[in-house]
């Protein structure tokens, strides 16, 4: 059952209304008092609730009632409706324990979305005290792209198997190379959404002057050289899941545009007045820290706050060595079905992989042992077989050597990584975004980031 309170009669009347024909049964309120004493008595799942009871406009009623809710049903998810311009107090009944908000007037398909998502996540397995084993984990989910059995990682692939099944967004956050993309996928493949698509987009190689048209859309005649329509990002993930990589890098003007259409579902393309509504689900993932750029004013908190419903981190691997052999094995495999051959890995050279920092991760790895078998032309290979493919990469000098991941930020870390990556390749630009798992737009915006002459 849903309580809904809100001292203007009509939009609980509305709300009622809307809950009842998608089948869900609610109770109203119109003041603190009397929704308190419902909580008390009724069995309530939900509570969707206005910010002001009174002619006071502060916001002030709405998050002590918040706070008596959570106090009594700490379980008990509150959804917040509030004026698009008090964005700044709903981020404030988010931080106080509001499982979501929406903004007036609201789009009936949006509201609906929220409420299926709080209750979906409230009534989701909770964490488990003993973790399940990775075989319990497959046998009800699918994680075939997903290698690895480290605590951590099977944690992860835990979290994946309890909200895959909602439509809460999910913010995915780790070191660059951890397989962020990966887990995205698998939120999707173990959604009700897995038969729609899976739209993938990278922001960081977006420039904000291309960034309407590629998310939103044009018509033809929007610019100089929109010769036909075209449909934006959004459309195309229309029914399925948008995966907003390296969110991180989203410029503020950007992030604007960003909110409205995750807050309403809503969006006008490039060149039209008409506003779109569009059905999907939002994982973005960076390797930022989005509260650190909040702090320092480059990243929006009600952007962040949209994100993150629920976040998942990616441990490095480094702290996930135990996985190394099976990593390795797996890409072995791959590899060998490619090229027709029968690869293998002694103990000593899983050992010496093991006892390497990573500082890229398993997209490292992967690209260290590809390297290196093309590189030996042996079928089983040892530690010397990998550090010849390592000596082929210019000898570290101590200006543009690798920063120790410990004492280093993932910045300065990036930074090394290219000016290296360059180096080996001469200069050449296509190659290097290759071998580092970049788009060439995402290359050069790395580039003009870090300051640094190619």
């Amino acid at each position: 059952m849903i309580l809904i309170v809100d001292d203007d009669a009509s939009v609980r009347t509305s709300l009622a209304l809307l809950l009842k024909q998608n089948g869900l049964e609610s109770r109203s309120a119109a003041n603190p008092a009397e929704a308190l004493q419902l909580l008390e008595r009724q069995p309530i799942e939900l509570v969707i609730q206005d910010m002001n009871f009174s002619r006071k406009t502060t916001g002030e009623e709405g998050i002590e009632l918040l706070q008596s809710v959570k106090q009594r049903k700490p379980d008990v998810p509150v959804i917040l409706i509030t004026a698009w311009g008090s964005i700044e107090l709903a981020v404030r009944g988010v931080k106080a324990g509001a499982a979501d908000f929406v903004t007036k007037p609201w789009s009936n398909q949006q509201l609906l979305q929220t409420v299926e998502t709080a209750l979906g996540l409230s009534r989701a397995p909770k964490p488990r005290e003993t973790a399940l084993t990775r075989e319990e984990l497959d046998s009800g989910f699918d994680f075939r792209s997903l290698i690895g059995r480290d605590p951590k990682f099977l944690k992860v692939l835990d979290l994946v198997s309890r909200v895959a099944c909602t439509e809460a967004s999910v913010l995915i956050t780790g070191e660059s190379g951890t397989g962020k993309e990966l887990v995205a996928e698998a939120v999707h493949g173990n959604s009700r959404r897995r038969n729609g698509p899976f739209v993938k987009v990278n922001l960081g190689g977006i420039s904000s002057t291309l960034f309407e048209s590629e998310m939103f859309g044009h018509v033809r005649g929007a610019f100089t050289d929109a010769r036909q329509d075209r449909k934006g990002r959004f459309e195309l993930a229309n029914g399925g899941t948008i995966f907003l990589d390296e969110i991180g890098d989203l410029d503020i003007n950007s992030q604007v545009k960003m909110l409205r259409v995750l807050q309403d579902r809503t969006y006008e393309t490039l060149g039209s007045s008409t506003p779109r509504t569009v059905d999907l689900r939002v994982i973005s993932a960076t390797n930022r820290s989005l509260v650190d750029m909040v702090e320092k004013g480059e990243f929006r908190e009600d952007l962040l706050y949209r994100l993150n419903l629920i976040t998942i981190h990616l441990a490095a691997l480094r702290d996930r060595a135990h996985d190394i052999p099976l990593l390795a094995t797996h890409f072995l495999s791959s590899i060998g079905n490619v090229y027709r051959r029968n690869l293998s890995v002694s103990e000593r050279a899983l050992k010496w992989l093991q006892s390497q920092t990573w500082p890229g991760n398993v997209r490292q790895l992967k690209h260290l042992i590809e390297r290196t078998v093309l590189i030996s032309g042996q079928d089983r290979l040892e530690p010397g077989d990998f550090e010849a493919a390592l000596e082929m990469e210019p000898k570290e000098s101590t200006k543009d050597s690798l920063p120790i991941a410990s004492e280093a930020t993932m910045d300065e870390i990036e930074k090394a990584m290219i000016v290296r990556t360059l180096e080996h390749h001469a200069g050449n630009i296509s190659k290097a975004a290759s071998a580092l798992g970049m788009t060439r737009q995402a290359f050069y915006r790395r580039l003009e980031k870090y300051g640094i002459q190619s």
